[in-house]
């Protein structure tokens, strides 16, 4: 075999090992691990896993909440749990690589929700801070503290999701706690609220009151995520269990959807983000307390129109994605059509290399002998 036979044929080997090792997925789910500092890859029709997304700490990724992709393509995460290492981490929305640290400073501790104004900046809440701070969307630069909590109800006490709605009105989950030095106090017994501003005028009403505890919680309510529904309703996921929809103008109870996917009372397991696909699909991730220190994880689906629990094949309930070891206390869920890529097995990647040294091997050999 000539030299540019076996070349051709290199290139061939390690295009089909690619295939098998980076499916393309054209509709899936990301989810962020907080508990593996990473965010992986589901097929949003099977279930089935498809691999990293984000490679644990790439870019300094600590602790991810909030998943977005902004306008122009790029995927954006919120990260840290301290001081130092909070910020908002921007990545190639389609193969996962890191790009840069795209906001920070401007107090920010612990940034959970993130969200895309309609003119373009980019708000986040600093649970840590009892505060939602605004930077440009387009460079990233601190511009201003937009809202400040005060410790009282009705107040910015503990903010988590971020929504802009239709009316261009910012929706803010809060949990109800206080920031005292840096860690979060509930012991004010303030209420776990949506709060609705206004971006003009920075002022806010309580959208959402807090509602009464599920049945299957441990007594307490604690707003998460935010999804707009497309029949003009609002859900919102509680960490303590259940995710609740709401008439997005009125924001009367229109229903309520049991997440006590682990079948105890109170329930073993808690509730993460919420997120829709282009077909009325309701997904949320979960995670066991119990299971263990990495407090492992599962999806859950629903139809958005009539609530109905959507569980795979060989599952019951709402579930989805069983309780497995690739969902380490998972938080952040995000649908999306865009084509994303995984990230390759290390043992591909060492086979890739070593077929390609064997091929270079062989053309020296071959160069060798036709002298």
């Amino acid at each position: 075999m000539n030299s540019k036979v076996l070349l051709q044929t290199a290139l061939t080997l390690t295009t089909l090992a690619l295939g098998i090792g980076l499916e393309t997925a054209n509709a899936a789910l990301l989810i962020g691990n907080t508990r593996g500092d990473n965010v992986v890859l589901f097929d949003e029709e099977s279930g089935n896993f498809l691999g990293e997304f984000i490679t644990p700490g790439s870019g300094g990724l600590k602790a991810p909440d909030s998943l977005l992709f902004g306008s122009d393509g790029n995927f954006y995460v919120s990260s840290g749990d301290t001081k130092e290492n909070s910020a908002i981490l921007r990545y190639d929305g389609t193969t996962g690589k890191f790009i840069d640290t795209f906001a920070s400073g401007g107090g920010l501790i612990r940034p959970y929700g993130a969200a895309f104004s309609p003119d373009g900046n980019l708000y986040v809440s600093s649970f840590l801070t009892d505060q939602i701070l605004r930077y440009d969307g387009k460079t990233g630069a601190f511009i201003d503290v937009f809202a400040q909590g005060n410790g009282k109800t009705g107040g910015l006490n503990g903010p988590n999701g971020l929504l802009f709605g239709s009316d261009g009105s910012l929706y803010v989950t809060t949990q109800g706690s206080v920031a005292v030095d840096g860690k979060p106090d509930f012991s004010f017994g303030l209420p776990s609220q949506v709060l609705r501003f206004d971006v003009a005028s920075k002022t806010s009403t309580v959208f959402i009151d807090q509602p009464t505890p599920s049945p299957d919680s441990f007594g307490f309510v604690s707003f998460l995520g935010l999804a707009p529904g497309n029949s003009g309703d609002l859900f919102v996921s509680d960490f303590a269990n259940d995710i609740r929809r709401y008439d997005s103008q009125t924001g009367a109870l229109i229903d309520t959807l049991s997440t006590n996917y682990t079948g105890t009372v109170p329930s073993s397991n808690f509730i993460g983000s919420l997120t829709l696909d282009n077909n009325n699909i309701l997904y949320t991730v979960g995670f066991d307390n119990t299971a263990d220190s990495r407090n492992l994880g599962a999806i859950l689906r629903y139809d958005a129109v009539s609530g109905k629990p959507l569980p795979s094949v060989g599952n019951s309930g709402s579930v989805f994605v069983a309780t497995n070891d690739k969902l380490l206390r998972p938080i952040g869920i995000i649908y999306t059509d865009r084509k994303v890529v995984p990230v390759p097995e290390p043992s591909l990647t060492v086979s890739l290399l070593a077929l390609l040294s064997f091929c270079a091997i062989r053309i020296l050999n071959k160069k060798t002998e036709s002298v």
